[in-house]
This record gives structure tokens, C-alpha cells and sequence, in this order.
């Protein structure tokens, strides 16, 4: 009998999404870079993980017939970016808005000491831009919890 390996990491986010088009335009012009792969697909390769699209209906038939083919609503998940600095959180979130996200909540200080707001892209997905004074960044730009 083996033992159960752990998962050393997430490698990749795939959003189901109903317009592919127009969430690659939107990714495209957020992340500043074309996305990748076969028609019917888009990935961005980010550092330290890729994000995916994918259309929701196909998405939601590759996992099972007891899957929704749609989405709605909140779905009690965000994704997130953090920034180095409260000013990089308003730089990102002025950047978002001008590629076309919707600005839900504006980036203010935070219960928990940081400095956070929310956006909607097209497909209704919720993100978070944030700053903490708990985060530091390694020269790779990999997020570490300070000590």
C-alpha cells in the first residue's frame, strides 16, 4: 500500500466562462501579455501559475453530468493579487477598471491591517487586490508570510 502523496502546488486556475472572446480580450489587456493555446481555449502563463478559460458549458460536461452548464451568482470563491504597496493597489485597480472590470468594492484599509478592494471581470468572477504588511515578496516576486 503507498502512501498518499501531498499536493506540492497549484499549477493552474480554469474559469468556466460564457463569452471566451471577450474574457480573453479582457485577460489579455489586464495581464498585458496574448494568451496561448488550441481554438476554444485560452491560457496565460503567470508567474508561479497559469489561468485558464475555458467555455463553462465544456467545463462543466468534462467534470460530470451533475454539473451545472451554467453559473450563477456568487459562487464563494475570489481569486486575489497582492501588491507590494497600498499605491500599487490603486495603480492595479485604476488599470483593471480601464481594461474593462467593474470596481465592486474601492480598496480601503482592512479589518485585518491591509489594504484590500474587489473587482468583477466580465464573467462575474470576483478578485481581490490586496496589500498586507504580513507579505513580502522574494526577488522572484513569490509572496512569503513575514516571521
Amino acid at each position: 500500500m503507498t502512501t498518499p502523496s501531498p499536493l506540492p502546488r497549484m499549477h493552474m486556475v480554469t474559469l468556466g466562462v460564457a463569452d471566451l472572446p471577450r474574457a480573453k480580450a479582457f485577460y489579455r489587456d489586464v495581464f498585458g501579455t496574448d494568451p496561448i493555446g488550441p481554438e476554444g481555449v485560452a491560457f496565460f502563463c503567470l508567474p508561479g501559475v497559469w489561468l485558464g478559460l475555458y467555455p463553462v458549458d465544456k467545463l462543466a460536461e468534462d467534470i460530470g453530468p451533475y454539473v451545472p452548464r451554467s453559473r450563477a451568482g456568487f459562487a464563494g470563491v475570489t481569486l486575489a493579487c497582492n501588491a507590494t504597496s497600498r499605491d500599487e493597489v490603486d495603480r492595479r485597480m485604476a488599470h483593471v477598471e480601464a481594461a474593462g472590470g467593474r470596481i465592486v468594492k474601492p480598496a480601503a484599509d482592512t479589518f485585518w491591517g491591509g489594504y484590500s478592494g474587489y473587482f468583477e471581470d466580465p464573467e462575474g468572477y470576483h478578485w481581490e487586490l490586496a496589500w498586507g504588511p504580513m507579505f513580502e515578496f522574494d526577488d522572484a516576486g513569490d509572496m512569503h508570510f513575514r516571521t
